[in-house]
């Protein structure tokens, strides 16, 4: 008898993790795919309307991994008048390009078709369940029971031997939890409707870009003249219309910057170095691995290691170091000298160092986060966690352009926050601002600061809770660890003899532990672990069969 295998979400993690499972699996499975919204295999990320059409991805077309072909290849075999209303022009596709979100989401949508129509063709059967909601899950006997919650209808339920939790980032579906206090920018549409006023906006990141990019287009326009800067035009009814970017260091990300993929291997804070310092353990594990990134820098850029005095820096004062700089500059100022050095730096095929180290190491990096106890996971998210998020989480060029003209029209401002700055969500429509003493009142006001980590209060499947499925990570790993705790696997981590038939990939849940889970190839990393696994589980059953 053939597995059943459900998987709850369609969004890009589930389609790797598909895609892995067909990949590798000889035999056969039925196949349940349940999504809450209408159409599935977009994500959140890229769903339209949920995005708004200037909204650009964050990862360029090159790093994507393939599924049936990849993006550049689908964007090329696509009508010039689709291309257009996907926001792609269709005489600029290039591997290193940033795309709309919602381009990514056509695209991720048809490869998941295809791969339905390909497990169909081997004679598996895909059920494709839109519109209904999960809204519990237990283990009942030897199976996975779902609730389910159609948007028409009455609830009902189905049992399944494997099941894999892909629901994406967690945001509600009105973010305007109070009047004029956003607690996300999704959707787009959302925004859309605040009227022309000072704006404030929590972040600074390519999620607050966004943001300001959806409000600036709703209350004006970009304009490009050939041979000139980008620039804004506001609508003659907006003159009202100001965005304020609040973070707490009152930077902007810096552009995306050129380096060879795939990744050239580390010489010094590889995988294998890092894996080692894990079997050897101690309380001691961050800063021995600290030392391994210190030699990897100075290795790499002996320049830049001079320069920001690397080799007496600790854990606690690199991160002071690696961003004096540009603290010490106009924000604008060094986003237009970064920007036109990126550029050059593209036309040159010129990749610096010290970056390039960086934003490889991040990777090795998070193998650690699991095996930290709470003390040393805090250091790490205060101290080496920013410069890392802050290296790999560079923006598209015209994201930075886009700023670059908001503020020399006089739409756009960014501010630190500081330590002892405070936002005040509760008194006022919007928002109160207070830093340094001086009082700012935003009538609206978006947190567009990300997914944040979610604690298992938040777990949408409670009687997994209840039945000691899935764990709580605080009550493992101390009160400040949020999510649920799992194994290299994805399995809960825990002594339930169901565990071994469920996956948790519900990226909130993990961020703690994980912290660099969130993004494309995280999903295809994933996909592939547990997509293979599961191809294992039902060639086994396949073979009992058989016998």
């Amino acid at each position: 008898m053939r597995p059943s295998i459900a998987f709850v979400g369609a969004g890009p993690t589930t389609i790797y993790t598909l895609h892995a499972l067909l990949e590798a699996m000889h035999g056969g499975a039925d196949i349940t795919i349940y999504e809450a919204q209408s159409q599935a295999g977009l994500g959140t990320p890229y769903r339209p309307g949920w995005n708004d059409p200037a909204m650009l991805s964050n990862i360029a077309s090159i790093e994507i991994p393939p599924i049936r072909e990849t993006l550049c290849a689908w964007l090329e075999r696509q009508p010039r008048r689709r291309l257009l209303r996907l926001g792609v022009d269709p005489d600029a596709i290039d591997p290193h390009a940033f795309y709309p979100r919602v381009a990514l989401g056509a695209y991720f949508q048809e490869q998941f078709e295809w791969l339905v129509a390909t497990a169909r063709g081997r004679g598996m059967a895909v059920d494709v369940v839109t519109g209904v909601r999960v809204t519990d899950i237990r283990a009942d006997s030897n199976r996975i029971c779902l609730s389910l919650l159609p948007r028409r209808g009455t609830n009902f339920e189905r049992a399944h031997d494997e099941v894999v939790l892909a629901t994406g980032h967690q945001w509600p579906e009105e973010p305007e939890v109070k009047p004029g206090y956003f607690l996300s920018p999704w959707p787009a549409t959302a925004l859309q409707r605040i009227p022309p006023a000072s704006i404030g906006i929590l972040g600074s990141s390519l999620t607050a870009i966004d943001a300001a990019v959806t409000m600036a287009t709703t209350h004006g326009a970009f304009e490009q003249a050939e041979g000139e800067a980008l620039r804004y035009r506001i609508d003659p009814d907006a003159d009202d219309f100001a965005i304020t970017m609040i973070s707490r260091k009152g930077l902007l990300p810096e552009a995306d910057f050129y380096h060879p993929l795939p990744y050239e291997p580390l010489a010094i804070c590889t995988p294998e170095a890092i894996s080692a310092l894990i079997e050897q353990g101690g309380e001691d594990l961050l800063d021995r691995a600290f030392a391994l990134f210190r030699d990897e820098l100075a290795a790499a850029d002996p320049v830049y290691a001079e320069a920001v005095g690397l080799s007496a820096v600790t854990l606690e004062t690199f991160c002071d170091r690696y961003f004096a700089e540009r603290l010490a500059a106009d924000p604008f100022d060094w986003a237009a000298a970064n920007l036109a050095e990126a550029r050059s730096h593209f036309e040159s095929c010129h990749t610096v160092p010290w970056r390039y180290a960086i934003l490889r190491m991040h990777e090795t990096f998070g193998l650690i986060a699991p095996h930290l106890d709470e003390e040393a996971l805090h250091r790490f998210n205060t101290t080496l966690k920013p410069v890392f998020v802050d290296d790999y989480a560079t923006v598209p060029h015209l994201s930075i352009e886009r700023m670059l003209a908001l503020h020399r029209a006089g739409r756009l401002e960014v501010v630190a926050l500081g330590q002892g700055g405070s936002i005040d969500t509760k008194s006022v429509p919007g928002a109160v601002v207070t830093i340094a003493g001086r009082r700012r009142h935003f009538p609206a006001f978006i947190d567009a600061t990300g997914q944040a980590p979610l604690g298992a209060e938040d777990f949408p499947f409670s009687t997994l809770l209840k039945q000691g499925v899935v764990k709580d990570a605080a009550e493992a790993d101390g009160a400040g660890v949020k999510g649920i705790v799992v194994d290299a696997q994805f399995h809960p981590l825990s002594t339930h003899p169901a565990r071994a038939q469920l996956f948790c990939l519900s990226i909130p849940f993990l961020l703690q532990r994980h912290p660099f889970i969130q993004g494309i190839t995280s999903s295809h990393e994933i996909g592939t672990i547990v997509g293979t696994e599961l191809a294992a589980v039902a060639d086994a059953a396949s073979l009992e069969a058989a016998a």
